[in-house]
């Protein structure tokens, strides 16, 4: 599995203690040193099954700072993903992606769902 992080996002440490607590492997990647390219971004939304403005870190600041809020709704799939691949800090955190799926943000239940499908 692929966990994509900000090392000093809190949200991200309690993800990364839980793979670590339930015995989870995975790959690490920092999202701000290596941020998900385009195509990688667009994969991971189909996937996901969300729409585009779940993957939008909202209440960070750059997100605010480019006032994104009103312009999102005016801007295509296409540049809303190249928005999103120009700065991982506008990525919501963290994502994990595994063998069929794709998990944005850290809501435990849904994660042990998923990591539980693939001890299976």
């Amino acid at each position: 599995m692929l966990f994509i992080e900000y090392p000093k996002c809190t949200t991200c440490q309690k993800a990364r203690k839980w793979l670590e607590a339930n015995g989870t492997g995975f790959q690490s990647r920092h999202i701000k040193e290596d941020a998900p390219n385009a195509a990688e971004l667009k994969a991971w939304y189909v996937r996901s099954g969300l729409p585009l403005k779940k993957f939008f870190n909202t209440s960070g600041l750059k997100y605010k700072e480019l006032g994104l809020k009103d312009k999102l709704p005016g801007m295509s799939e296409d540049e809303q993903i190249a928005l999103l691949a120009s700065d991982g800090m506008l990525v919501k955190r963290p994502i994990l992606v595994g063998e069929g799926f794709v998990l944005v943000g850290f809501r435990e239940a849904e994660w042990a769902a998923a990591c539980n499908k693939l001890a299976e």
